[in-house]
């Protein structure tokens, strides 16, 4: 009998000196919160537009009118990241493949690729080229393969990685992304996401900037 397959999305609220204050300088506060608000919207549009059963953005603050209609929220729990993520498989059940906020480039088709290859093994893991990951997906839920796992490191893959093996998950790679973090990072996936909110909000809060 065929799973559902669901797709998640972590994210923040975008409020100004919460989120993406990495961006700032160049950008200010405000600018950086409209930033990750075009960036979350553009994500969720995608996400959307996949044919995935079931779409859950998992939320730390309230949802706002960039959510698109048929995407569920329920709220973030857990304190470091390795919890949230723990808590977020645990809250929504497997199999799923967890995005965040920060590659407002994904497409939905290579969310629909990502869901594939989950369909054929016990776990996938999208690279970032910061030494993060953009997302992972599972096909069971288990709070070991986060708990205790370093986030936010250039090491978070490759420890990612170390964990899987040792827990015995059978792991498939996906497309190697940029996720954004600093203003060069922004105009970088903006350049390859044209036509995008995310691409015209950077755009134009550079010229102001």
């Amino acid at each position: 009998m065929r799973r559902e397959t669901q797709l998640l999305v972590l994210a923040k609220t975008p409020v100004a000196g919460r989120v993406k204050t990495r961006l700032c300088p160049p950008l200010t506060p405000f600018e950086a919160a409209a930033v990750a608000e075009a960036a979350l919207a553009d994500t969720l549009e995608a996400v959307a537009s996949t044919r995935a059963d079931r779409r859950v953005l998992v939320l730390d603050g309230a949802a706002g009118p960039w959510l698109p209609h048929g995407i569920e929220v329920i709220r973030q729990r857990g304190r470091g990241l390795d919890e949230r993520l723990a808590h977020a498989f645990e809250d929504a059940g497997t199999p799923a493949l967890l995005i965040g906020m920060d590659t407002p480039q994904v497409s939905a088709s290579l969310l629909e690729h990502a869901l594939a290859s989950l369909a054929q093994t016990d776990a996938v893991l999208g690279p970032a080229r910061d030494g993060g990951y953009w997302a992972i997906g599972l096909k069971r839920p288990d709070p070991n393969v986060f708990l205790g796992v370093p986030m936010s490191s250039s090491r978070t893959l490759a420890c990612q990685r170390e964990r899987l093996a040792a827990l015995g998950l059978g792991v498939a790679d996906l497309p190697t992304l940029t996720d954004v973090d600093t203003f060069e990072d922004a105009s970088a996936v903006a350049s390859e996401a044209r036509g995008r909110r995310f691409a015209a909000m950077v755009e134009s809060a550079a010229a102001v900037s």
